[in-house]
């Protein structure tokens, strides 16, 4: 039997940090939601989630209502296309650190940009954000912009750019995706939006060539966001092992533990320390593969229900449920056929 096909899902809060955003300037947010094939009632679930094709989506609705790619973060616009011939004249650096000091030279050109610092301190460099002059920033599009400057220098450099931590501006969110964003802890209420990492890592080589970033971009911002899992936290290990694990093998904590080179008694414990467990993780895989065929409308509840290993429909509802808030018809994709009885 294959394994279960379960990319991770967002946080529903993200996607009515953006409608609530369009709403205060004026933009179509119930527009760039039916693009994206969300329902809007979803907005009303604390515990839904979207699929990151859908926050791609939204991205990309942003992108066409505002014609600027800082989604109205920056001191003013900066128009679509911008970031391509940046991109381009990052790439001819020969390091991660020159990269960065070479963008510091192109605000001049680029006004409407936040002013960008590289600060050492010791072992750490800080590359931060001065959104001091913007008013009223959003906290999913500080989070982005962090997001796409550290997974463009990651990629620039032929792998993961691993951090120590990332710093942003807002109070604690209650969102519970930044480690799968950035595989680094976060600090809330800090001075500025700042990535923070190993002084070592500025030397690292930029390896890409112009053909490279012209893949690269080809499906902007979908290439960004798609490179989503940089944890190597225990957890998001776990996760891993989940996710190409045979239908009806489902390992114990022993046998997850043996792979990981550790006691079930230590894995145990670590899990704890990240405020889950096993079975939650293994919930959230389920949830997540359950979420993306639902949106995808190309499998029908019967199946789906077999496929992740329930008894009937009935039973895979009540965990859709409890897990989302949600009935599975609540994520049926645009289009898809009518939910049956036991979808509702």
């Amino acid at each position: 039997m294959s394994s279960i096909e379960a990319g991770f899902t967002v946080p529903i809060a993200r996607v009515r940090a953006i409608v609530e955003l369009a709403g205060r300037r004026g933009w179509d947010g119930e527009s760039m939601l039916a693009g994206a094939a969300i329902s809007p009632e979803l907005l009303r679930q604390g515990r839904a989630r979207v699929t990151v094709d859908q926050a791609v989506r939204m991205a990309q609705g942003l992108w066409r209502v505002t014609d600027d790619e800082l989604f109205g973060l920056g001191l003013g616009p900066m128009p679509r296309g911008t970031f391509r011939l940046v991109c381009f004249g990052l790439l001819g650096a020969p390091t991660v650190g020159a990269a960065v000091r070479r963008f510091i030279r192109f605000q001049k050109s680029l006004p409407g940009f936040p002013p960008l610092e590289l600060t050492l301190d010791g072992e750490e460099a800080r590359i931060s954000f001065d959104i001091s002059e913007i008013r009223h920033p959003a906290g999913v599009i500080i989070d982005t912009m962090l997001m796409i400057a550290h997974r463009f220098l990651g990629w620039a450099a032929g792998g993961r750019l691993r951090l120590r931590r990332v710093e942003v501006p807002y109070p604690p969110s209650g969102l519970d995706d930044y480690e799968q964003i950035f595989g680094a802890p976060v600090i809330f209420s800090a001075p500025r939006p700042a990535l923070v990492l190993d002084v070592a890592a500025l030397d690292r080589p930029l390896i890409r060539d112009e053909d490279d970033l012209l893949e690269f971009l080809r499906d902007a911002p979908s290439g960004l966001f798609a490179r989503r899992d940089y944890s190597v936290s225990p957890a998001a290990r776990v996760r891993r092992i989940l996710e190409r694990t045979p239908h009806g093998s489902d390992p114990g904590v022993e046998d997850i533990a043996a792979e990981l080179a550790m006691s079930p008694q230590t894995l145990r414990r670590r899990l704890r320390e990240e405020n889950t467990s096993l079975r939650r993780i293994r919930e959230q895989v389920l949830r997540d593969a359950a979420i993306a065929s639902l949106v995808r409308g190309e499998e029908t509840l019967a199946a789906l229900s077999r496929r992740l290993g329930f008894s009937e429909p009935s039973a895979f509802s009540r965990a859709f449920r409890r897990w989302t808030g949600s009935p599975p018809g609540s994520y049926r994709a645009l289009g898809a056929p009518a939910a049956t009885p036991e979808a509702r």
